[in-house]
Protein backbone atom coordinates (compact mmCIF):
# COMPACT_ATOMS: atom_id res chain seq x y z
CA UNK A 1 0.00 0.00 0.00
CA UNK A 2 1.47 3.61 -0.81
CA UNK A 3 1.41 5.86 2.35
CA UNK A 4 -0.17 3.11 4.60
CA UNK A 5 0.75 5.06 8.01
CA UNK A 6 -1.91 7.56 6.91
CA UNK A 7 -4.46 5.84 5.05
CA UNK A 8 -4.55 2.18 6.57
CA UNK A 9 -6.16 2.48 10.10
CA UNK A 10 -4.03 -0.59 11.84
CA UNK A 11 -1.15 1.26 10.41
CA UNK A 12 -2.36 4.74 11.83
CA UNK A 13 -2.25 3.47 15.00
CA UNK A 14 1.13 2.34 14.51
CA UNK A 15 2.78 5.91 13.05
CA UNK A 16 0.93 7.47 16.88
CA UNK A 17 2.90 4.99 18.61
CA UNK A 18 6.25 5.50 16.67
CA UNK A 19 5.87 9.40 16.31
CA UNK A 20 5.04 11.47 19.62
CA UNK A 21 5.86 14.42 20.82
CA UNK A 22 9.83 15.39 19.89
CA UNK A 23 12.30 17.87 19.30
CA UNK A 24 11.11 18.60 15.53
CA UNK A 25 7.74 19.90 17.65
CA UNK A 26 9.22 21.71 19.79
CA UNK A 27 11.11 23.66 17.39
CA UNK A 28 7.96 24.08 15.12
CA UNK A 29 5.67 25.24 18.38
CA UNK A 30 8.89 27.59 19.32
CA UNK A 31 8.98 29.19 15.86
CA UNK A 32 5.14 30.24 16.05
CA UNK A 33 4.58 30.74 19.84
CA UNK A 34 7.17 34.20 18.29
CA UNK A 35 3.94 35.93 17.34
CA UNK A 36 0.70 35.49 20.12
CA UNK A 37 -2.45 34.51 19.49
CA UNK A 38 -1.80 33.77 15.43
CA UNK A 39 -3.69 31.99 12.45
CA UNK A 40 -2.11 28.84 11.81
CA UNK A 41 -1.90 26.41 9.04
CA UNK A 42 -0.74 22.37 9.35
CA UNK A 43 -0.34 21.62 6.21
CA UNK A 44 -0.07 17.28 6.14
CA UNK A 45 -0.99 17.45 9.75
CA UNK A 46 -1.34 13.83 9.76
CA UNK A 47 -3.05 12.39 13.21
CA UNK A 48 -2.72 16.04 14.44
CA UNK A 49 -0.03 15.76 16.98
CA UNK A 50 1.28 19.00 16.34
CA UNK A 51 -1.67 20.99 15.77
CA UNK A 52 -3.11 20.19 18.46
CA UNK A 53 -0.35 21.28 20.71
CA UNK A 54 0.00 24.37 18.52
CA UNK A 55 -3.60 24.87 19.89
CA UNK A 56 -3.19 24.83 23.10
CA UNK A 57 -0.65 27.08 23.06
CA UNK A 58 -3.51 29.87 22.29
CA UNK A 59 -3.13 29.66 18.46
CA UNK A 60 -6.40 29.54 15.95
CA UNK A 61 -5.29 26.23 14.16
CA UNK A 62 -6.16 24.61 10.53
CA UNK A 63 -5.20 20.98 9.81
CA UNK A 64 -5.02 19.85 6.64
CA UNK A 65 -4.10 16.53 5.00
CA UNK A 66 -5.84 14.18 2.19
CA UNK A 67 -5.91 10.69 4.24
CA UNK A 68 -9.08 10.30 5.88
CA UNK A 69 -8.03 8.21 8.34
CA UNK A 70 -5.27 10.43 9.85
CA UNK A 71 -7.92 13.18 10.06
CA UNK A 72 -10.70 10.74 11.50
CA UNK A 73 -7.60 10.07 14.54
CA UNK A 74 -6.69 13.65 14.61
CA UNK A 75 -10.73 14.17 15.39
CA UNK A 76 -11.05 11.62 18.00
CA UNK A 77 -8.09 13.33 20.63
CA UNK A 78 -8.42 14.84 22.93
CA UNK A 79 -8.65 18.42 22.19
CA UNK A 80 -9.32 18.33 18.63
CA UNK A 81 -12.36 20.33 18.60
CA UNK A 82 -9.86 23.52 19.19
CA UNK A 83 -8.69 22.86 15.59
CA UNK A 84 -10.43 23.20 11.98
CA UNK A 85 -9.94 19.58 10.15
CA UNK A 86 -10.18 19.83 6.35
CA UNK A 87 -9.67 16.84 4.40
CA UNK A 88 -7.56 17.55 0.93
CA UNK A 89 -4.81 19.15 -0.64
CA UNK A 90 -3.07 22.42 -0.54
CA UNK A 91 -5.63 23.42 -3.90
CA UNK A 92 -8.20 24.01 -0.97
CA UNK A 93 -6.76 26.56 0.90
CA UNK A 94 -8.23 30.16 1.19
CA UNK A 95 -6.72 32.89 0.31
CA UNK A 96 -4.79 35.46 3.25
CA UNK A 97 -6.24 33.54 6.14
CA UNK A 98 -3.16 32.76 8.04
CA UNK A 99 0.28 34.57 9.71
CA UNK A 100 2.27 31.05 9.67
CA UNK A 101 2.02 27.71 7.67
CA UNK A 102 4.05 24.91 8.49
CA UNK A 103 4.90 21.72 6.71
CA UNK A 104 6.77 19.26 9.44
CA UNK A 105 7.62 15.58 9.62
CA UNK A 106 9.31 16.06 6.16
CA UNK A 107 5.94 16.21 4.21
CA UNK A 108 7.59 18.71 2.10
CA UNK A 109 9.74 15.75 0.45
CA UNK A 110 6.49 13.67 -0.60
CA UNK A 111 6.01 16.88 -3.32
CA UNK A 112 8.54 14.32 -5.25
CA UNK A 113 7.52 16.23 -9.14
CA UNK A 114 8.70 19.60 -9.34
CA UNK A 115 5.43 20.81 -10.74
CA UNK A 116 3.57 19.72 -7.70
CA UNK A 117 6.23 21.17 -5.40
CA UNK A 118 5.14 24.61 -7.08
CA UNK A 119 1.97 24.39 -7.63
CA UNK A 120 1.76 23.81 -3.25
CA UNK A 121 3.89 26.64 -2.53
CA UNK A 122 1.94 28.83 -4.99
CA UNK A 123 -0.98 27.81 -2.65
CA UNK A 124 0.67 28.21 0.12
CA UNK A 125 1.51 31.61 -0.61
CA UNK A 126 -1.87 32.20 -1.99
CA UNK A 127 -3.33 30.89 1.55
CA UNK A 128 -0.82 33.55 3.90
CA UNK A 129 -1.29 36.89 3.78
CA UNK A 130 1.49 39.57 3.19
CA UNK A 131 4.61 39.27 5.10
CA UNK A 132 3.17 35.59 6.24
CA UNK A 133 5.82 32.76 7.39
CA UNK A 134 6.38 29.45 5.70
CA UNK A 135 8.20 26.97 7.53
CA UNK A 136 8.82 23.35 6.89
CA UNK A 137 11.81 20.60 7.09
CA UNK A 138 13.30 18.71 4.27
CA UNK A 139 16.58 16.01 4.58
CA UNK A 140 19.68 16.94 2.84
CA UNK A 141 20.57 14.90 0.61
CA UNK A 142 24.27 15.40 1.19
CA UNK A 143 23.38 13.52 4.80
CA UNK A 144 22.84 10.28 2.42
CA UNK A 145 20.19 9.00 5.15
CA UNK A 146 18.31 6.60 2.75
CA UNK A 147 21.62 4.44 3.33
CA UNK A 148 20.20 4.02 6.92
CA UNK A 149 17.24 2.43 5.52
CA UNK A 150 18.03 -1.09 5.55
CA UNK A 151 16.40 -4.14 7.32
CA UNK A 152 19.21 -4.19 9.45
CA UNK A 153 19.95 -0.39 10.92
CA UNK A 154 16.38 0.41 10.32
CA UNK A 155 14.79 -2.83 12.39
CA UNK A 156 12.72 -1.58 15.43
CA UNK A 157 10.68 -2.82 17.90
CA UNK A 158 7.15 0.03 18.51
CA UNK A 159 4.46 -0.64 21.70
CA UNK A 160 1.21 0.14 20.91
CA UNK A 161 -1.17 1.37 23.59
CA UNK A 162 -2.63 -1.88 24.28
CA UNK A 163 0.52 -4.09 24.92
CA UNK A 164 1.20 -5.27 21.37
CA UNK A 165 4.44 -5.18 20.38
CA UNK A 166 5.06 -4.64 16.24
CA UNK A 167 8.48 -5.69 14.20
CA UNK A 168 9.36 -3.00 11.89
CA UNK A 169 11.89 -2.45 9.23
CA UNK A 170 12.94 -0.29 6.04
CA UNK A 171 14.05 -1.14 2.98
CA UNK A 172 15.05 1.17 0.00
CA UNK A 173 13.64 0.39 -3.07
CA UNK A 174 15.35 2.93 -5.23
CA UNK A 175 17.55 6.09 -5.76
CA UNK A 176 17.66 7.98 -8.58
CA UNK A 177 18.51 11.75 -9.01
CA UNK A 178 17.77 13.02 -5.59
CA UNK A 179 14.60 10.40 -5.70
CA UNK A 180 14.45 7.36 -2.82
CA UNK A 181 11.74 5.03 -3.33
CA UNK A 182 11.35 2.67 -0.11
CA UNK A 183 9.07 0.34 1.76
CA UNK A 184 8.43 0.03 5.42
CA UNK A 185 7.56 -3.40 6.83
CA UNK A 186 5.28 -3.77 9.96
CA UNK A 187 5.20 -7.29 11.23
CA UNK A 188 1.92 -7.90 14.01
CA UNK A 189 1.60 -9.85 16.99
CA UNK A 190 -0.78 -12.25 15.35
CA UNK A 191 0.94 -12.53 12.50
CA UNK A 192 0.05 -10.45 9.98
CA UNK A 193 2.68 -8.78 7.90
CA UNK A 194 1.51 -5.07 6.57
CA UNK A 195 3.84 -3.00 3.94
CA UNK A 196 4.00 0.76 3.33
CA UNK A 197 5.72 1.98 0.47
CA UNK A 198 6.30 5.48 -0.34
CA UNK A 199 8.79 7.89 -2.16
CA UNK A 200 10.72 11.15 -1.20
CA UNK A 201 12.47 14.21 -3.31
CA UNK A 202 15.89 14.96 -1.76
CA UNK A 203 16.11 18.82 -2.86
CA UNK A 204 19.43 20.71 -2.03
CA UNK A 205 18.98 23.89 -0.37
CA UNK A 206 19.59 25.57 -3.65
CA UNK A 207 17.02 23.75 -5.44
CA UNK A 208 14.70 24.64 -1.97
CA UNK A 209 15.63 28.58 -2.19
CA UNK A 210 15.44 28.84 -6.06
CA UNK A 211 11.56 27.33 -5.56
CA UNK A 212 10.83 29.44 -2.73
CA UNK A 213 11.63 32.82 -4.65
CA UNK A 214 9.99 31.24 -7.70
CA UNK A 215 6.27 30.63 -5.34
CA UNK A 216 7.26 34.89 -3.98
CA UNK A 217 9.00 33.90 -0.66
CA UNK A 218 11.94 35.02 0.55
CA UNK A 219 14.45 32.59 2.34
CA UNK A 220 15.24 34.13 6.51
CA UNK A 221 17.24 31.18 7.36
CA UNK A 222 18.04 27.54 6.84
CA UNK A 223 19.90 25.81 9.37
CA UNK A 224 21.15 22.39 9.81
CA UNK A 225 19.57 20.95 12.69
CA UNK A 226 17.13 21.40 15.52
CA UNK A 227 19.53 23.20 17.72
CA UNK A 228 20.12 26.39 15.11
CA UNK A 229 22.95 24.41 13.90
CA UNK A 230 24.68 25.16 10.37
CA UNK A 231 23.46 23.70 7.32
CA UNK A 232 26.31 20.34 7.43
CA UNK A 233 26.67 20.60 10.90
CA UNK A 234 23.53 19.82 12.87
CA UNK A 235 21.09 16.82 12.01
CA UNK A 236 21.06 16.33 8.30
CA UNK A 237 17.89 18.93 8.06
CA UNK A 238 17.13 21.70 6.13
CA UNK A 239 14.97 23.65 8.40
CA UNK A 240 13.42 26.46 6.23
CA UNK A 241 11.99 29.58 7.35
CA UNK A 242 10.60 31.68 4.59
CA UNK A 243 8.11 34.88 4.61
CA UNK A 244 5.30 35.30 1.58
CA UNK A 245 7.02 38.60 0.22
CA UNK A 246 4.30 39.11 -2.85
CA UNK A 247 2.84 36.76 -5.58
CA UNK A 248 5.05 35.77 -8.55
CA UNK A 249 5.25 38.80 -11.04
CA UNK A 250 3.54 41.12 -9.11
CA UNK A 251 3.54 42.69 -5.60
CA UNK A 252 0.87 42.83 -2.90
CA UNK A 253 -0.72 46.28 -5.15
CA UNK A 254 -1.03 43.97 -7.95
CA UNK A 255 1.93 45.70 -10.03
CA UNK A 256 4.22 44.23 -12.07
CA UNK A 257 6.88 43.68 -9.90
CA UNK A 258 10.88 43.54 -11.15
CA UNK A 259 12.39 40.04 -11.83
CA UNK A 260 13.42 38.27 -7.89
CA UNK A 261 16.85 38.34 -6.93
Amino acid sequence: MRHGEFHHPRLVRVYDAECPWARDDDWFLALVDETPAVRVLDLGCGTGRLALGVAAAGHTVTGVDPAGPSLAAARARPGADRVTWIEGTSAALPGRSFDVAVMTSHVAQFFVDDAEWARTLADLARALVPGGRLAFDSRDPADRRWERWNPVDSRRLITLPDGDVVRAWTEVTAVAGGVVGYTHHYLFADGEELLSSATLRFRTEEELRVSLRAAGFTVERVSGGWGGEPVGRGDGEFLVVARRTSTPGTDDLGVGAACLP
